[in-house]
Formats: C-alpha cells, structure tokens, sequence
C-alpha cells in the first residue's frame, strides 16, 4: 500500500484528505505540525502533502529540512496564491503547488500525477484476482485474458473498487473519486456506469456480474470473485 505523510494543522482538511485518500487506497500518516512531521517522516512515505501555514514553522523551512535527508515528492499544500510563493515553493525542491480550497479529486489527481512520475513502473503495473486483472499502467481491465473496452469513467470506478473489494461505496464517493467534470456529476451518472460496466463484463460471460449492489448504500467489488 502506498503511505502518504500530510503535514497540515487544520482538522477539517485533515478529515477530508484522510476520506479521500484511504477511499482511494492509500496509508495516510498525519502530523499538526513542521517538527512533529520531520520526526515522522522515513524512507517509507511515497509523497509528502505539506501545508506551509504551519503552527511552528512555514512549510517553505520543512521542506528545506525534508530535502536534507529525503529526495520524496512534496505537495504544498496552501490558502497563498501568489505567483512568489509558487515559484519559491518549486524552486527549494516542490514537486506541485495545490491552493486551498481544492476538491478532493483534484488533490488526487495531482498525487496519482507525480506517482506516476516517481513510482518504479513495475509497481504500478498490476492487480488481480482470480478473473479479473487490473494494469494501472495502460489503464486496462482484463475479464479472463481479455481487456473490456470501458469509457474513463467506467475505468476509472473499476480502479477504486478494485483497490478496495468488498467495500460498497455511495455514489457521491463514487463521484468525489472518479468524476473529473463537474456538470456530469449526478447519481444518475453513477447508476448508467454501473449498468454498462455490468453490460462489458456480460459480454464475454452472461453469467459473471462482479458488482455488488447495496440498495440506498451504493456499489462495490465483490470480494469472492
């Protein structure tokens, strides 16, 4: 599993990153402050989101200490949109710079990005049970040797359960981690992509239906499949 260390005092976005993240399949670690997170911080974090309003210190003073010991990706996170402090913030050593408020699918965008770019390749290429296999890397689903011809979107939510099988998520969760436009978030939408997911995998076995409906709860991956 992929650990991820923020670095941010203020509870309600700590709440939000950790829903976003831990749906999305990450380990968060999370530290209120500059110093207790520099104690915190190993060679096991994968990415390190950093608020630079910080209590004890400024982000800008962390991330100059980080880059003494550590080359992990760093993510400012900040309320500053001034181009002064992005350009500051990226030439100390910021791999990105994310302005407060952000919506959650954005901030993991931003983070699937920089993993991509940082990740050993072989780690991201893929998943799998027993029938179904899952490579991150081309960003295909396999149904028994054979890739389903999804749109992104139905990808995209095959990807979340696939992270986490067994689990049903509502369909604002479903929205909040796949949906990228925001006009095309509707439950409706969710509901139509379940359906035609349902519909690939019938294709190529009428019987076979890996989605598991839990009425007024949401959908997920059947775990024994």
């Amino acid at each position: 599993m992929i650990k991820i260390l923020l670095i941010e005092d203020e509870p309600g976005i700590q709440e939000t990153i950790q829903i976003a993240l831990e749906a999305d399949g990450f380990s968060l670690s999370i530290s209120s402050t500059g110093s207790e997170g520099l104690q915190m911080l190993t060679d096991e974090f994968s990415l390190i989101l950093l608020d630079i309003g910080l209590p004890d210190q400024n982000g800008f003073e962390v991330l100059k200490s980080i880059r003494q010991k550590f080359q992990t990706p760093v993510i400012f996170l900040t309320a500053r949109n001034s181009e002064i402090d992005k350009v500051l913030g990226l030439e100390i050593g910021a791999d990105d710079y994310i302005v407060k408020p952000f919506s959650p699918r954005e901030l993991l965008a931003r983070i699937r990005a920089i993993l991509r770019r940082t990740q050993n390749p072989l780690e991201m290429e893929q998943k799998s049970n027993q029938k179904i296999r899952i490579s991150l890397e081309k960003k295909l689903i396999y149904f028994n040797g054979k890739s389903l011809n999804l749109s992104p979107y139905e990808y995209k939510t095959m990807e979340l359960f696939f992270k986490w099988p067994g689990r049903i998520f509502t369909r604002e969760e479903i929205m909040d981690n796949v949906w990228t436009e925001p006009e095309d978030s509707f439950d409706r939408a969710v509901d139509t992509v379940i359906k035609n997911i349902r519909a690939r995998f019938k294709e190529l076995d009428l019987h076979f239906d890996p989605i598991e409906t839990r009425r007024g709860q949401g959908y997920g991956l059947k775990e024994n499949i």
